[in-house]
């Protein structure tokens, strides 16, 4: 298990579409500033489009590092971010997940889609098996992740998961609090025990 150290890499999960209200575009390009403002790389989908091309372009723009994980078929599609500085280009979907969890040191989940889910129900799952300490955040632009959130409050009152479990991610109400949150990181202890009678 890695010890957690200063973070670096900031692996951003986020929309592609460009049809959402303006408000998740802002805040993904102030959550790309304060990555820049700190030095940080961010590790993404590598989209050029929506809250991805947002976040990357204000990443940029700002003097930060853009790592782009793209796989084969978005590249024939041309959806990639073609300035990114560092672009990996994967065969599959999930070897695409894989490369963005390995290069980490922290998770934050910007409002989107199916695929976003996938990727923070993914790094949540792993950190409740102690697979990585990591911080893992959920910015919660207009309260768009509530009817999540209450989905994992039912599942500790229905014990599918322990109260102890909701330490495994912070909810943050815009960028400059995500930060707050990840600069005091502190990796919670985490207690393997399945549930037992």
């Amino acid at each position: 298990m890695e010890p957690h150290g200063n973070i670096q890499n900031y692996c951003v999960f986020c929309s592609a579409s460009e049809t959402v209200d303006g408000e998740f575009m802002t805040v993904a390009a102030q959550l790309g500033e304060k990555i820049a403002e700190r030095r940080g790389t961010l590790v993404y989908g590598g989209g050029h489009v929506g809250l991805m091309g947002a976040l990357a372009r204000a990443v940029q723009q700002h003097g930060g590092t853009v790592v782009g994980v793209s796989i084969d078929a978005f590249e024939q599609m041309g959806l990639s971010h073609a300035a990114v500085n560092e672009l990996v280009v994967t065969r599959t979907m999930s070897e695409r997940k894989q490369v963005m969890i390995d290069r980490a040191d922290a998770f934050i989940a910007l409002p989107g889609g199916f695929g976003t889910l996938d990727e923070l129900t993914e790094v949540l799952t792993l950190k409740q098996l102690d697979f990585h300490r990591k911080p893992v955040v959920l910015i919660n632009t207009r309260g768009v992740y509530n009817p999540l959130l209450a989905l994992f409050e039912q599942m500790v009152r229905q014990k599918f998961t322990r109260p102890l479990h909701q330490d495994l991610y912070y909810v943050a109400s815009d960028a400059d609090d995500a930060m707050a949150y990840l600069q005091a990181y502190r990796p919670p202890e985490i207690d393997g025990q399945w549930f037992v009678k």
